[in-house]
Formats: C-alpha cells, structure tokens, sequence
C-alpha cells in the first residue's frame, strides 16, 4: 500500500475523532483490527504533529494499590457509565478483574434502575454459565438486585463457598472500583467525547419535541451506539497491554489471552457453574429484553424494514444524522 493510501486512511479514522483524543497507537490498533491495515507512527506524525503536544493527561490520579485476583471469573468488576446520560444513552458494563477483559458493554434506556443491572448480570451469567466468585460493584441503589442475585445463587449452586471468607458480593467506592472506572476512562476519551459531538451536529435535524423524530432517533442512535460499543469490546480485549513488572495481574498480552490463556500465566478458573434454565426464567420474570429496549419490537421491525428498503449504507457516527433524514419519511 503506498504511502498516500496509508495517509488517506489515517485521516479518516482522524474524521470519526473530533475530539482529537485517539492516540497514535489507538488508531494503528483501529486499522489493524478492522482493516488489517499496519502504519508506522511516522505516517500519524505527518498527519497530526500537534496531537502528540495535545494530548495529555486530564485528571489527578488516585494512589493506587496493586490489585490481587487469582484467575479468570473469580472477580467481576460492574458499574454504569454516565457521561451519554445527558443525551439519553447511559451505559452499564462488567471487567473481568483478573485479565481486564470486557465481558459485556451496553446501552440501556436507564442505567439506575436495579431490575435493569440485575437483568444484565444475569444476561452474563446466563452467556458463560455460571457466575463469579465475587462481583464487586460501587454502593449504588441500582446494585441491590445484583446484591440479591448473587447471593441467592452463591447458596444455589456453590453452598460450599463460605460467605463469611468470600462474600458473593463486594461494595466499593466508585474511586476503589479500579478495573472498570479505568475501564470507563478510556472509554470516555477514545470514543464517548466524540458520540457527543457528532450528536450535537443533529441540533438543526432533529427536534425533541416531534414525536416522530423522537421515536426514530430512539431506535437509531442505540442501534449505532450498540454497535460501536461492540467494535469498542473487541479493540479493548484485542489491546495489548503494555508489561508491568510491578503488577500482578497478567501484562504484556491482550486480555483476550490472559483471559483464555489463563494457566499459562498462573491462573485459576473461578466460573461458578449454574444452570441456565433457571437463570433464563429469572431474567424472564424480571421483565426480560423488554428492560434494554428503547423502542417496542414493533417500531424497532418497521424501522429496520425501512432502513433495508433505502440500500443505506451501514450506520456509523459520520452519516447517523444522514440516514435519520433519509428515513423519516417513511416511518
């Protein structure tokens, strides 16, 4: 590939970052991933040379302890994400502690309400198998059903866990639930930043108060954001995590690995088997798919009838807006 394709190729992934917080290696990773595409940081630097100035660190740190977790599904690590709230699309998500694996990512109509988080706990628990060892959350009023949850299944299907010794459940301060709100910090600057500005480029196309528009933006920009979130979960879990001497935890490889590869990097497997029957029926009694969906089973079917009717190109961040006008006058 000659040097201007490779060129022409960073610019458009610089198009998708208003924000200007994807780093070099974030968008070698982004080509890599999608696109098997591998650029030298010489290529961005002729592109973007005052990124590198630019960007710097944003926050004060927090003193830090070193995190201990054995293995694979001994600790998971949930909390929601706030930062998309103000434009309507709040997310929750769970980290693997031991690898740093994301294990679910999602856009929820209401991350506060306890039957929407306990639903997505289950939703993982339900995928795996089984449940962790302990499942460590912030002192949130949406983590009681959680709470509940986990203990009602510790006592279900591993009663040989002593709760006194390991308790199905840990509550922390948001600042103390390390591996996930470092989860969400990257989150926030490689991506969230720049959802809000392409949102914002909708003010003049979009008004809140037309029922049509609102409905349909309700099913499109989940639609997008979901998807992104997905991509994001495979980049984060494909990333290769710098080596740390000083770190328990496994470094130097992707958390893909340490999480498949856990022997290797003395690791034990903590996944508490449970059956998935029963786990089914309670997601069910608790209000199932109905708790995550923006819109009703039969708009989100018209609107993705219509979409496939108009041959429009796949949804992303850049042309949202554009496929919202396109679609209006047909649902």
């Amino acid at each position: 590939m000659s040097d201007l394709d490779k060129c022409q190729l960073v610019l458009n992934e610089m198009a998708k970052d208003p924000n200007g917080k994807c780093s070099p290696r974030t968008i070698k990773e982004i080509l890599a991933l999608e696109q098997s595409v591998h650029l030298t940081r010489f290529v961005w630097y002729i592109e973007d040379p005052e990124g590198f100035q630019a960007r710097d660190p944003t926050a004060k740190k927090i003193k830090r302890s070193v995190l201990v977790c054995l293995g694979p599904h001994h600790e998971w690590s949930g909390n929601g994400h706030d930062k998309l709230s103000a434009i309507g699309f709040p997310i929750w998500g769970v980290r693997d502690i031991r690898s740093g694996k994301w294990l679910g990512l999602w856009v929820v109509p209401n991350n506060r309400l306890k039957d929407t988080v306990g639903y997505l706990f289950l939703k993982l628990v339900h995928e795996y198998g089984g449940m962790p060892l302990q499942m460590t959350m912030d002192c949130g009023s949406e983590t009681v059903a959680v709470y509940g949850f986990a203990n009602a299944l510790r006592e279900e299907f591993a009663s040989n866990i002593p709760n006194d010794v390991l308790p199905p459940h840990k509550f922390l301060q948001s600042i103390h639930n390390i591996t996930i709100e470092s989860g969400w910090l990257r989150l926030r600057l490689d991506w969230g930043e720049n959802v809000k500005i392409f949102w914002e480029a909708g003010s003049g196309t979009y008004n809140a108060l037309n029922p049509q528009h609102d409905m349909l933006v309700q099913w499109v920009w989940p639609t997008l954001i979901q998807a992104e979130l997905d991509a994001l979960k495979d980049r984060f879990n494909n990333h290769h995590v710098r080596k740390d001497r000083g770190k328990f935890l496994p470094s130097g490889v992707t958390p893909n690995i340490a999480f498949a590869l856990y022997q290797k990097y003395r690791g034990e497997y903590g996944l508490q088997a449970a059956d998935r029957d029963i786990i089914a029926k309670l997601m069910e009694d608790l209000g199932g798919d109905e708790l995550i969906r923006f819109v009703s089973l039969e708009y989100a079917a018209k609107a993705q009838r219509v979409y496939d009717s108009l041959n429009l190109p796949k949804l992303s961040l850049t042309n949202v807006w554009d496929i919202f006008q396109a679609m209006l006058p047909h649902m």
